[in-house]
């Protein structure tokens, strides 16, 4: 199995589950970014989203949870991209100051990038998100069919990736900052991306709004300082979405050559599938969520590597 010659990996870290690495801002990419050095390598926006910077590289493909469960069933398959035409969807909640500085960093990111930003459009109602940590992150979405009808005007016009923006209230999770526990709005935003993903078969990502953009000069936990010293943490999916893969190509599961997941949080779709079709899974001790669905309680087949260094001599 393998893709133009090289191998395949995937490379994942489920969103709002506490994870040690990979659970706060783009705290993965340094993993993800030595694996693709040597395989093509899947990643979920989890993995490399990081507010004002991006972990993503050439060698990766950036695919939002919805189609990645798809293409593990082995419903799709991914056609490598580039320069995808971006359209942005704001929430209508979003207050017109807090919509002007986003709209400064599409600029920005098109100014410095070079990233097609093609179109953006406001919903025409409230989108009403609201979330909440219970053991993971969660959370709901009052009125998901205007970012559907909004998602698809865009497309209408032309735009083959989507970015979206919903209108928060403000986290006052200090634990987060510090390093501690689940990251409270990663959950609902997965929630917001699986239904644009699912409903229009096209690449998605999103990016929260907060009423409160300013910077704290507080200093917090590495793995969090990215997104603590910037007001708008739009820039890291416009980059991912840039060159996102479209989902209608020809590289299938049967390309996939190895899955990397945290230690005890296997229970997903990917690991079920990855199984199944005997690609080898690795599950990483030193990740630990606050999930308990370890090796043992899914398959002996697992491999349990230490770290993701051992587990990158076991894949190259």
């Amino acid at each position: 199995m393998s893709y133009n010659g090289e191998k395949l990996g995937a490379f994942i870290v489920p969103t709002g589950v506490g994870a040690s690495i990979g659970g706060f801002a783009g705290d993965a990419s340094l993993w993800a970014r030595k694996f693709a050095q040597k395989t093509k390598l899947i990643v979920n926006p989890n993995v490399v989203n990081a507010g004002g910077f991006s972990g993503i590289t050439d060698n990766m493909f950036y695919v939002e949870g919805y189609s990645l469960d798809e293409f593990f069933k082995g419903n799709l398959k991914l056609r490598p991209s580039k320069d995808n035409k971006i359209g942005v969807v704001f929430d209508k909640a979003i207050p017109q100051d807090v919509l002007n500085i986003h709209i400064n960093t599409i600029n920005a990111v098109k100014c410095v990038y070079g990233i097609d930003v093609a179109e953006i459009e406001v919903t025409k109602s409230d989108v009403g998100v609201k979330f909440s940590v219970d053991g993971i992150s969660t959370g709901t979405v009052q009125n998901p069919n205007t970012l559907l009808e909004s998602a698809k005007n865009l497309t209408a016009k032309g735009c083959n990736a989507i970015a979206i923006v919903c209108m928060f209230d403000d986290s006052e999770d200090e634990n987060y900052a510090q390093g501690i526990g689940v990251d409270p709005v990663g959950g609902v935003e997965a929630v917001i991306s699986h239904y644009i993903s699912k409903e229009l078969k096209i690449p998605c990502a999103h990016s929260p709004a907060f009423a409160n953009y300013a910077i704290s000069p507080e200093i917090v936990d590495m793995r969090a300082a990215s997104e603590y010293i910037t007001p708008t943490f739009l820039p890291c999916i416009l980059i991912g979405l840039a060159n996102a893969p479209q989902l209608d190509g020809n590289i299938g599961i049967d390309n996939l050559d190895y899955l990397v997941m945290p230690y005890n949080s296997l229970g997903s779709t990917p690991v079920f599938e990855a199984v199944k079709r005997n690609i080898t899974v690795y599950a990483v001790e030193e990740n630990s969520t606050v999930v308990d669905i370890t090796p043992e309680k899914i398959n002996p087949k697992i491999k349990i590597v230490p770290s993701y260094e051992e587990c990158l001599k076991l894949v190259c």
